[in-house]
């Protein structure tokens, strides 16, 4: 039926006995995977075909329960997966991000393979790649005459797009299935949204928590409260126990990657090595139960503070495990609320994880989704600012900014209240573009895509959406920073200077920035305190606020 293989299709050989145990638990008496009732939604109204498909399977579609794998026939299908330029630079990506991604989808392949699928996997370097994902579709197929694409989704809009269009162009049968690894659809996120004023996540998540029944109580929250944020706000000290996230050796086929990378990518932002990234499914659920047991525990009660030199505190640098496909939202929330049962992590960390998987996280992923295409393009303040130099370099005399860039630079990590109080707070500042922010952002961290990166920088970080996504800006001075962190300490500024030289420059920026942009904000209830204690300043204590700002700008 199928004919003979070209080299590169690399037909799957022997099974060992554990993968033919592991292959025939995962199908039915017919053959085919079963899909899980979370899954049918996808495929019931959709017409199965008998003709043969190629399914395409995305760098972060890692995951043994895509829609479209379930949906195919490994006796029948053929699998692509490709490693093209297109992806890898339309935006200078962090080299660990395009290392984890090639190692995670060099390793995934295989693992297809041991399971009876036939892959076609196109490297980088290899000979005749057209460096375009709807190009090596286009490939396949005419090596494969009568095959349809069978695809998931997307996550981002101009991929959905791009394949689509070729499609249309093309006069290619393609079937396009739903992403349902997230917890909300598309259609149930615009229904909740539908009519509602303001789009606000604690509400959204309520309804992600009765649906999925995690810390619930029939139809009461656990602990009779459904957000214990209050409790985690507490700065850390520097006497307590940091766990690092579990590290992992690279192996032979992440080494060919790392070598690649080094090659091809070696002087983008970012260093490769060393290079510790989980690139199994395997390796990723050990990380999430160290996570558990390590640092889970103090999760919630330091998860917005900042130490010097303690790039991870209790984070569970997870993220780019569960955006890649390698750890499925629901069962990275199960395992922590297990946790909180067996009496090994309290309420106030377990219920503020889960908040941001399946509230934050399927919040900014349906506002994405809403608001495409456009969302990029917002600026609400009319922002025009050059994004400085020293976000690419690391080079500035601020304490908390050197810190956070500095470990983006190293990790292609930095935890949320870095990049939202620390480098998102002063690009808003200072009037910064908020395109330019999102577009470092997108490009420096290995979670990042834009489904889930504009969203929290257009909208969360930049204020660029004028309020769609949040209720005010997250705009503050150095005292946040001081409060939460010991950055200030060792700073060559002085977070208790407010104006002239040597003063914390978040200190005049802070009310620069709300005087300069008074008309769009000055009718916002949750800022009408602040803008009263501006109005009752002196006047020459405002213009040293504003004169000490244009100077700062004017050195940007």
């Amino acid at each position: 039926m199928h004919g003979r293989l070209p080299p590169h299709w690399h037909a799957a050989g022997p099974r060992s006995e554990m993968s033919q145990r592991r292959g025939a638990s995962m199908r039915g008496q017919d053959g085919r995977r079963p899909q899980p009732p979370y899954l049918r939604r996808m495929t019931e109204d959709t017409p199965s075909s008998s003709d043969a498909n190629l399914i395409l399977v995305l760098g972060d579609q890692l995951s043994p329960d895509l829609p479209s794998l379930c949906a195919g026939d490994p006796d029948r299908d053929i699998v692509l997966m490709a490693e093209v330029a297109s992806e890898a630079s339309y935006v200078p990506h962090h080299p660990k991000k395009i290392a984890f991604l090639f190692a995670a989808m060099r390793h995934f392949a295989e693992e297809l393979r041991n399971e009876g699928w036939r892959v076609r996997y196109v490297e980088l370097e290899d000979t005749g790649n057209s460096q375009s994902l709807s190009r090596e579709v286009e490939r396949a197929l005419e090596d494969l005459p009568g095959h349809a694409l069978l695809l998931t989704e997307p996550g981002e809009y101009r991929l959905k797009t791009e394949l689509e269009e070729w499609a249309e162009r093309a006069g290619t049968p393609m079937r396009m299935l739903e992403d349902s690894r997230f917890i909300a659809s598309h259609a149930e996120f615009r229904d909740w949204a539908d009519g509602r004023k303001q789009l606000r996540m604690e509400y959204f998540y309520r309804e992600m928590r009765r649906k999925t029944g995690l810390l619930m109580h029939g139809d009461e929250p656990e602990g009779g409260r459904w957000n214990f944020d209050s409790e985690n706000r507490k700065p850390a000290r520097d006497d307590l126990f940091m766990p690092r996230p579990l590290e992992h050796r690279p192996d032979e086929t992440t080494e060919a990657v790392l070598d690649l990378v080094e090659r091809r990518f070696g002087d983008n932002f970012g260093r490769l090595k060393p290079f510790w990234f989980a690139v199994t499914r395997a390796q990723a659920l050990d990380a999430l139960d160290h996570f558990a047991e390590e640092a889970l525990p103090c999760f919630g009660d330091y998860q917005d503070a900042m130490l010097e030199g303690e790039r991870f505190l209790y984070h569970s640098v997870l993220a780019l495990y569960i955006n890649a496909g390698l750890l499925g939202p629901l069962e990275v929330c199960h395992r922590v609320e297990r946790a909180y049962h067996e009496g090994s992590a309290p309420l106030n960390a377990v219920e503020g994880f889960i908040r941001q998987i399946i509230g934050w996280r399927e919040f900014v992923r349906g506002i994405y989704w809403m608001q495409m295409p456009g969302y990029t393009e917002q600026n609400f303040f009319g922002a025009t600012r050059p994004l400085p130099d020293f976000y690419w370099s690391g080079e500035t005399d601020m304490a908390c900014m050197a810190a956070a860039i500095g470990q983006t630079r190293d990790e292609a990590y930095a935890h949320h209240i870095q990049r939202l109080m620390v480098t998102g707070n002063f690009a808003m500042l200072a009037g910064v573009d908020p395109h330019e922010v999102h577009e470092w952002y997108l490009a420096v961290y290995a979670d990042a895509y834009e489904w889930v990166e504009a969203p929290n920088v257009i909208g969360m970080s930049q204020f660029a959406d004028g309020g769609l996504l949040g209720s005010k800006p997250y705009a503050a001075s150095g005292n946040y920073i001081n409060k939460m962190s010991d950055h200030c300490a060792g700073c060559a500024y002085d977070v208790k200077k407010k104006t002239g030289d040597g003063a914390c420059p978040f200190n005049p920026l802070y009310w620069d920035f709300l005087v300069r942009n008074r008309k769009k904000l000055g009718n916002n209830p949750r800022l009408a305190q602040v803008y009263r204690t501006w109005d009752r300043m002196e006047s020459d204590r405002q213009s040293e606020y504003l004169d000490s700002a244009r100077a700062i700008l004017d050195r940007l």
